[in-house]
Order: structure tokens, then sequence, then C-alpha cells
């Protein structure tokens, strides 16, 4: 097949979409695909142009990938190096290269990427693509309106409330909940402008960080305890990973600098809280509509509660992501993980 792999755009994950975008591309050339790795904001070249043939020279048409540095990129300075300074996500040649594709793998991860914005356009031209649809896409990116969705339908959650900056920041007092707590972007990924906080300053400065990043903030109840993560493929649950940093909590930096964090799959519980979290897994999916592929965010606590932190319809896609992780211990390596992926993906047109 002619594949583009989407990735970078104006997301604070940039660098970390090109990562997996570039592992997925290399993996599904070894497949025998043709393959393209696209730039969504950069797009091919700087002008329109004849771009029939194109597949036949993916490798040359393919965007450079360096790798993700310690912070999250400076997305002012991307926008001031596209050459046609244009402020369209869509880069130049992108929905051209896109429509000539068998399927565009998504690679994409935050917001633009994440929040169903894409997909929405990409339904509207009849491109087809991998993963989560436009609604249950803005459902998951949505951490307040999916904390509320889980809760719903019978999903834990930690306490929390959402805040806009219009409507002024709120008094520790007026928050109804207790210290320590999170303060963290209601749409962003890859823990970019969380913090823990502990004392009523400590609240402030974070409210001033995330607000810097979003308009609107999620503050919940800091959960202490371990952390786990649970891929799901069509509703259904792949083997649990515990994630254990090697110090603080599993921000940017630990996510993803080599051997910050140990991780562990299967991970070591008792059978009955790991069949009870795939579930919370299942029926989060479930509740989001997240049909082809998703991973959930849980933390378990010192008395054994689990509590579902978060839901993600593009997780990261390298062989040492924790979405491939878990489908290796299944019986399924990363080449053969990404063609499951795009074939899942179209049988929704069938």
């Amino acid at each position: 097949m002619n594949i583009v792999v989407l990735a970078g755009g104006l997301s604070t994950e940039r660098d970390v979409s090109f990562v997996t975008g570039n592992e997925v591309a290399q993996a599904l050339r070894k497949n025998g695909h043709q393959v393209i790795l696209l730039d969504l904001f950069m797009g091919y070249h700087d002008k329109e142009e004849d771009l029939e043939g194109i597949f036949s020279r993916s490798l040359e048409a393919s965007a450079k990938v360096t790798g993700i540095t310690g912070s999250a990129p400076d997305l002012e300075a991307v926008k001031r190096s596209r050459k046609d300074q244009s402020p369209c996500l869509f880069g130049p040649n992108v929905i051209a290269l896109c429509r000539m594709a068998d399927i565009v793998f998504l690679a994409l991860h935050g917001e633009n990427g994440e929040d169903g914005r894409v997909q929405a356009a990409f339904d509207l031209y009849g491109i087809k693509y991998t993963g989560t649809g436009y609604l249950g896409s803005a459902l998951a990116m949505d951490k307040g309106l999916a904390k509320r969705l889980f809760a719903a339908n019978h999903i834990p959650v930690p306490a929390g409330i959402s805040l806009k900056k219009e409507d002024g920041r709120k008094e520790w007092k007026e928050t109804g909940l207790s210290l320590p707590s999170v303060v963290k972007p209601c749409r962003g990924g890859s823990s970019v402008g969380v913090s823990i906080v502990h004392t009523e300053e400590e609240y402030q400065k974070a409210l001033e960080d995330a607000f810097s990043l979003e308009d609107e903030v999620v503050v919940e109840t800091y959960i202490k305890g371990r952390e786990f993560s649970v891929g799901v493929m069509e509703f259904r649950a792949l083997p649990v990973i515990e994630i254990a940093p090697k110090e603080g909590f599993y921000d940017y930096k630990n996510k993803y600098a080599k051997g910050s964090s140990i991780e562990t799959c299967p991970a070591e519980l008792p059978e009955d809280i790991t069949k009870n979290m795939q579930h919370y897994a299942q029926e989060a999916a479930k509740s989001l509509g997240l049909d082809t592929y998703s991973r959930m965010d849980f933390i378990l606590d010192e008395e054994n509660h689990i509590y579902c932190l978060e839901a993600n319809t593009l997780p990261g896609m390298t062989p040492t992501s924790l979405l491939p992780q878990e489908a290796l211990e299944a019986g399924m390596d990363f080449s053969q993980l990404c063609e499951k992926i795009i074939q899942i993906s179209l049988e929704k047109y069938a």
C-alpha cells in the first residue's frame, strides 16, 4: 500500500510525534509498503506541485527526524520557520498527499492530532486514517469531560474540578479539594504543564503555568500510589504494564529520557486487580467510543483502589512505548501491531 505517516504538527508533543512516526514508517517499509513520513504543519516543499509518482521516491520525500529533547518544543519558532507563513494547520501538499494514500497512519500526539479536528477534516475530504474518529478523539482529549463520562459509567476517577481562564483564578479554599493536588492542562499530553502542588502558593504558580499553555485546566486530588497503563484494541484489553519512575512522577522527562523509568509488563498484581483494571480500561474505551485502539492510564493507591486518570487515543508508537510493550506480551511484535492497527482501521471503511 501507499501510506502517509502523519506526524509533527503544532502540539507540545511535536517532537514525540516525530519519533513515533519515524518508528512506524520504518516498520511499515519493512512490511513492504511505500511510506512517506509527513509533517502536518510544515508539509512537503513550500508550493503546490505535480506529485505524480511521489510514493516511488518516498524516502526522499519523507521528513527528517532528530529526536526528543528534555523539554517541549518552541512552537512559535516552528511557526516562524514555515516558508509560506500561512496560519493553516495543514502545510503545503499535505491534503493532496493524504488523498493519494491508501490510508494515513496518524502518528500525531496532543492538540491538533488527538482532539478530533484533523480526523473531522479527513472525513470531509474522504481520507482514510487510523485510529478513533473525530468525536471519540474530542471527548478523550478533554480531560474534564472524559472524567465526567467515566464517572457516569461507574469507572472510578480522582475527585476534581475544571477551571477556565476567563472565569478567573479560584483561591485554593474555593476548590473544595485537599492538598496535595494535581494541576494540569485540560487537553495537553505527555505531562507537559502538569504540577503536583503541596501548598496554596504552589497551586497559584501551577495555575499560571498551566494557563500559559491552555485556557482550561483540571485540578484533582493527588493519589499516591503505583502507576499503570492498559492498552485496548477493539474494546479488548491488553496486558497491564506498570511504570515506576526512578524519581518524581511520570512527567515529560521520565516518559522520554532513557532509563528514567522502570516498566514491567505484565505488571505484578493480584489477578483480581489486573482483571478489574482491564475491565475499567475496556469500559473507558466504550464510554468514549474509542473503537480501534487506545490506552488508559491508571493509578493504584496504597489501599488497592483503582483510579482511571485519562485516555490516550493515539498513544506513543515506538517499540519501547507502553502500548507496543503490552502488545508484545500478548504475542504481537511491533511490525505486526502496526499492521493490525491499519487492518482494524480499514475495516471501518469496508
